[in-house]
């Protein structure tokens, strides 16, 4: 999606007889969808006519797959020497778990990540998929392809790019290990201040039932919320941050239970109407049918309607180019003659029209 959303042009490459494109889901927008049986001698050979013109590859097989098909990066890259080969795995292309089956929980668990997220007492609370699947992989293999394609474009040589979620996952985590070597972190379950077991940097019930977010870490912002929400500054000060000789956890969470009963006092809206925009650092937790609607977003053209749904726009964003507005993804084989005619293999293209039918 988002080499896509930049300009790129994607073609997936899925098996014959696959399933219809979703018009409603952002991932799949902007891109060709061609079926090629891989499992057959002519459809590697029809991968491989596209391999030869394609400015990179990327796959999410587990370590050996590829290469057993027939379409691994020696075989690709004998092809066209330019080539940036992209590879996704959780747990990367060798080690002892490297054939092992796994999901983003894993991964981040594996990371030290999912550690550090959870409340005291509790168990550590899985960040959806946000930081093994997305952050620490499908990202950082975005980033490695496209500083590959600049190398590329001055040594005139591909190669490939190992993108692992465990890698990216502890890259990602590279603030709390700096923070935990200088004595500032803490290797407890619901003791890092950023996992909300500080009071400055969580979430709070308003008395309809939603909930606000409280970001207050600096100082200064610590100072505007205890102007805001008129608690008393001598008992809320000495436990600002974490290290500080008096601030303990036991301490957060009875400043906590005191901001908890203050915010239960009035409604989201009117917590946004005192705080929004302020330096608390505070913002209404919204719902994603809600997020859409919020003004900032509307101001930013954050969301953006694609087909009859409505979607993230593309990030980020330029000072002098835009990308254009995402399409729905294309049907399978759709345009298949133009774009084939357009990447230059139209003449050699018997055998691709013929493996799309396998």
């Amino acid at each position: 999606m988002m080499l896509a959303d930049m300009g790129a042009e994607v073609i997936v490459v899925e098996r014959a007889g696959g399933m219809p494109a979703n018009a409603a889901d952002p991932l799949q927008r902007n891109r060709k969808r061609i079926s090629i049986n891989l499992k057959t001698s002519q459809g590697i050979s029809a991968l491989m006519l596209l391999v030869e013109r394609a400015d990179a590859l990327f796959e999410g097989y587990r370590p050996g797959v590829a290469e057993r098909l027939g379409i691994g990066p020696q075989d690709c890259l004998a092809r066209n020497p330019k080539l940036v080969y992209g590879r996704m795995t959780g747990w990367g292309q060798e080690g002892p778990l490297a054939q092992a089956a796994g999901h983003d929980i894993n991964y981040i668990a594996l990371s030290g990540a999912l550690h550090a997220i959870g409340r005291r007492g509790e168990r550590p609370v899985p960040p959806l998929n946000l930081v093994g699947d997305f952050g620490g992989g499908g990202m950082l293999l975005a980033f490695g392809m496209v500083c590959a394609l600049l190398e590329a474009q001055r040594s005139g040589q591909g190669q490939v790019v190992d993108a692992a979620m465990i890698d990216g996952t502890a890259a990602l985590m590279a603030m709390n290990i700096g923070m935990q070597a200088f004595g500032m972190g803490c290797d407890q379950v619901g003791e890092n201040p950023l996992s909300g077991a500080a009071h400055y940097y969580d979430t709070y019930e308003t008395s309809d039932k939603k909930f606000i977010a409280i970001g207050a870490i600096e100082p200064q912002f610590y100072q505007h919320l205890i102007e805001i929400t008129g608690v008393d500054r001598k008992q809320f000060w000495p436990y600002r941050m974490a290290g500080e000789a008096r601030a303990t956890v036991e301490d957060w969470e009875r400043l906590r239970a005191h901001l908890a009963h203050i915010f239960k006092q009035k409604t989201r809206d009117e917590w946004c109407a005192i705080m929004e925009g302020t330096d608390v650092c505070f913002a209404p937790v919204l719902s994603l049918s809600e997020a859409p609607g919020h003004a900032h977003h509307r101001a930013r053209g954050t969301f953006v309607k694609v087909g009859e749904v409505m979607q993230n726009a593309p990030a980020p964003r330029y000072s002098r180019t835009k990308p254009s507005i995402p399409c729905v993804s294309a049907a399978l084989n759709e345009g298949l003659e133009d774009w084939l005619t357009a990447w230059g293999v139209y003449d050699k293209a018997k055998i691709i029209r013929a493996s799309t039918r396998s």
